[in-house]
């Protein structure tokens, strides 16, 4: 099989769908590798290291697209690479369709098999998007704790404190991978943490292993209770596939005091709150109600060298199954991989998608 590596074209976004190591594997596995021109610099991967690799390295995004049997990336296609996909092409990457019918339906046109590694589910993980789930979580926290900067339009709090002086307040809505990263970073700034969510289970295991943050059942009441006296709100509200819920409404929002932060690290899902709406790491702010809103929908982009390295060691295994076995195959050798199906020959694969748009559901057969 012959995978391609385009160089992604979302602003700001550094990271690259494999690593030289990963493509020499895959070479050596029997398979061709073709990577665009520049495609890992922004992750301090020179075109050097993917051709001592083996690989071939072509000039135009093009010519990627054209020659390869799948396409690995990182990141959605953007409108003008999706006339470049073929139908019956794979295409691995994040997608996030639920959160863009526009994106879902120009996808379903193109005809390719779009694969996406936020629904690849294992044991009720996501084994796939949990590195990046850790970055934006742990990276909410020192976004967030920068803007609350006075010099920043912040309220002027240290996260911390220091002796004498109480330390500023965290609220984090949602105790999976990014929530529990967030409030470790939080807490070991010293911050006055309270984390909320709404599986009584995972709040016993937040409350041992986190120690100092303070547990909460996440409900409108609790959390407009908390909001008064919050300096950052990070929003890590997470339903596989699906669109995310807006546990935030704009009524709720004007009760936060002037300066304060949100973090919407549920953007890449349509964000959490009413207010939320994607930014950029060159324009990642804007102010709505007197609160400072980060809502970069490509917060690992960011640590793009680590985000690349983390994303890689839990894709390639699938990458290397696909190019071995096609994507009937791997589906018989993993078939947790089945999950990760978003569109097949037009058509809609994944239940909380179709019901995100209101399209029909193509059941798999087997």
């Amino acid at each position: 099989m012959i995978i391609g590596v385009p160089k992604e074209m979302k602003a700001q976004e550094n990271r690259v769908g494999l690593l030289p190591s990963a493509a020499w594997q895959l070479i050596n596995r029997g398979h061709e590798v073709v990577v665009e021109a520049g495609a890992g610099e922004g992750s301090g991967f020179p075109d050097s290291e993917y051709a001592d690799a083996g690989a071939q390295i072509v000039v135009t995004h093009q010519e990627v697209f054209g020659r390869a049997d799948m396409i690995v990336k990182v990141k959605e296609p953007l409108p003008k690479e999706i006339p470049l996909l073929k139908p019956g092409q794979i295409l691995f990457t994040y997608l996030h369709l639920a959160a863009s019918e526009e994106l879902t339906r120009s996808l379903m046109a193109s005809g390719a098999t779009c694969l996406a590694y936020e629904t690849v589910e294992v044991n009720r993980r996501l084994p796939l998007l949990e590195p990046m789930s850790e970055i934006a979580g742990r990276m909410s926290v020192l976004m967030g704790g920068a803007l609350l900067q006075k010099h920043m339009g912040g309220c002027g709090v240290l996260l911390g404190g220091v002796p004498g002086v109480l330390p500023g307040k965290v609220v984090v809505i949602g105790g999976g991978t990014a929530g529990v990263n967030a409030a470790r970073m939080a807490t070991g700034l010293g911050a006055d943490v309270t984390i909320l969510d709404v599986d009584v289970e995972r709040m016993r295991f937040l409350d041992i292993t986190l120690h100092t943050a303070h547990t909460l059942y996440s409900n409108r009441q609790h959390i407009l209770e908390m909001l008064p006296e919050v300096d950052l709100l990070i929003g890590a509200v997470l339903l596989p596939g699906a669109k995310a819920p807006k546990l935030i409404d704009r009524e709720m929002m004007q009760v936060m005091k002037p300066g304060s932060v949100f973090v919407d690290i549920a953007i890449d899902q349509g964000g959490c709150a009413e207010t939320s709406r994607p930014t950029t790491h060159q324009e990642p702010t804007y102010v709505e109600e007197e609160v400072i809103h980060y809502c970069v929908a490509n917060m690992p982009a960011a640590f793009s060298r680590t985000a690349t390295q983390a994303l890689t060691n839990v894709t390639q295994r699938y990458v290397e199954l696909i190019a071995d076995h096609g994507v009937p195959g791997a589906f018989e050798s993993d078939p947790n991989l089945r999950g990760g199906l978003n569109l097949f020959d037009g058509k809609v694969c994944h239940a909380a998608v179709a019901e995100a748009h209101g399209l029909p559901l193509m059941e798999l057969d087997g």
